[in-house]
């Protein structure tokens, strides 16, 4: 599997583009705040042509840029739990923290919803471009958080690693921690559930694509990540 990621110009959210190797369809996943020059000069490199855009949740970090890559063809792809948050997300951001970005960026935000979205469903099982994936509903960061995993690995990575298949996890699980449960639509509950139900069954042989700072596996986390230990899969 060919896999490009790059953070966003903003909360250093990372952005991914998934693609069965060059030339082909891709999967977007979580365009934030200012990726699309990074994202097209990404496409052109590898001549890919997105086939869907994935938004692992409705947060504005995640899905600023969803709309202009999507244009009006392609579909945008949310779990119909966090599907109301794309109506508006610029009226969940802190208004400080929305005035610190428009300055910062020197234009006002703005927002349109996309044209196509397709709502998932838990343990869902999707082909887009060419890649299986399954749909792992994740709630506790928001209602639909979700993770979506593919039995693959990207091209290149260290065979002595064991690694056989990869997680996209959002902002459910980072390397060393775990996302926030204290905005709206957080539950702390829920994320626990999440975390024992969800994320701690993951074999170890994971790779673990985080929505932000780096990579991680499941072998790691299990044996060094504090939010997980005391869990009962």
């Amino acid at each position: 599997m060919l896999a490009v990621a790059f953070p966003a110009a903003a909360f250093a959210t990372n952005c991914y583009v998934l693609a069965t190797g060059p030339g082909e369809e891709c999967l977007v996943v979580d365009p934030g705040i200012g990726v699309e020059d990074t994202l097209r000069e990404v496409l052109a490199e590898h001549r890919l042509r997105p086939a869907a855009v994935l938004l692992t949740h409705g947060h504005l970090d995640h899905v600023y840029s969803v709309t202009p890559v999507c244009g009006g063809d392609t579909a945008a792809y949310v779990h119909a739990d966090d599907r109301y948050r794309l109506a508006d997300p610029l009226s969940t951001i802190d208004p400080g923290t929305l005035a610190m970005m428009e300055s910062q960026f020197g234009q006002r935000a703005t927002w349109r919803e996309p044209e196509r979205v397709v709502e998932v469903t838990d343990r869902q099982r999707l082909e887009v471009a060419g890649l299986p994936l399954e749909v792992l509903h994740a709630p506790g960061h928001t209602e639909g958080s979700v993770m979506f995993a593919l039995d693959t690995v990207p091209d290149g990575l260290p065979a002595d690693e064991g690694l056989d298949r990869t997680v996209v996890s959002g902002d459910v699980l980072f390397a060393g921690s775990i996302g926030r449960t204290d905005l709206p639509g957080g539950d702390g509950a829920a994320m626990q559930r999440s975390l024992r139900d969800v994320v701690l069954p993951l074999p170890d042989s994971t790779l673990v694509l985080t929505g932000h700072g780096p990579a991680t596996t499941m072998r790691r986390e299990r044996g060094t990540n504090p939010y997980l230990r005391g869990l009962d899969a």
